[in-house]
């Protein structure tokens, strides 16, 4: 009997925990308040002077709130557009390299930066161009996919994060991929 009350009794302080912890951390719409994260990214010393941030605490230049956004792209929109949106290579080889170069314009009025290009998968690595792009201009991301031991007929998506509208323009890549060395293209 007294296992059972020892066991409920750690239960409710354990749930307790957690209410108080998400009371302290989250204002009335659920989000972590700005202000009370801030107040304890600090801890206090005997003479009311604050020291290094807390060993358990986040960084002091964490920001819970606008972290999130770091990739949103910066600036005026813009828009841009592709010559092809998609890209299939075929039939290819098990742990081949193979690239592919997607052709962009900036069809807007204002300088075109891309804040972020993402593959859905480690085998697909994008790179594009880190400075701006002028209105008029072109510029291309290059597109490295690397199927390792993958296998049969495979879908890749490039996210491509910039000043655009919307943020997030979708590039594909497919590819049959063959376990026979003797795949073609």
């Amino acid at each position: 009997m007294k296992e059972k009350l020892l066991i409920g009794a750690v239960v409710v302080i354990g749930l307790l925990t957690v209410f108080n912890t998400y009371s302290i951390l989250s204002d009335d719409s659920g989000a972590a308040s700005k202000s009370k994260v801030a107040a304890n990214r600090f801890e206090k010393t005997n003479d009311n002077s604050t020291k290094k941030p807390s060993t358990n605490q986040e960084s002091p230049n964490f920001d819970p709130i606008n972290d999130q956004d770091k990739n949103k792209p910066a600036g005026p929109k813009t828009s841009i557009s592709f010559t092809k949106m998609e890209h299939d290579f075929g039939n290819i080889a098990q742990g081949s390299t193979n690239e592919y170069i997607f052709k962009f314009t900036n069809t807007g009025k204002e300088p075109l930066l891309i804040s972020n290009a993402k593959g859905s998968c480690g085998c697909t690595v994008p790179k594009w161009p880190k400075e701006p792009v002028a209105p008029g201009e072109s510029a291309e991301i290059q597109i490295v996919y690397k199927p390792g031991k993958q296998k049969n007929q495979q879908t890749k998506s490039i996210t491509v994060t910039a000043n655009t509208e919307p943020d997030n323009t979708i590039l594909k890549i497919k590819a049959n991929v063959i376990e026979d060395a003797a795949a073609t293209e």
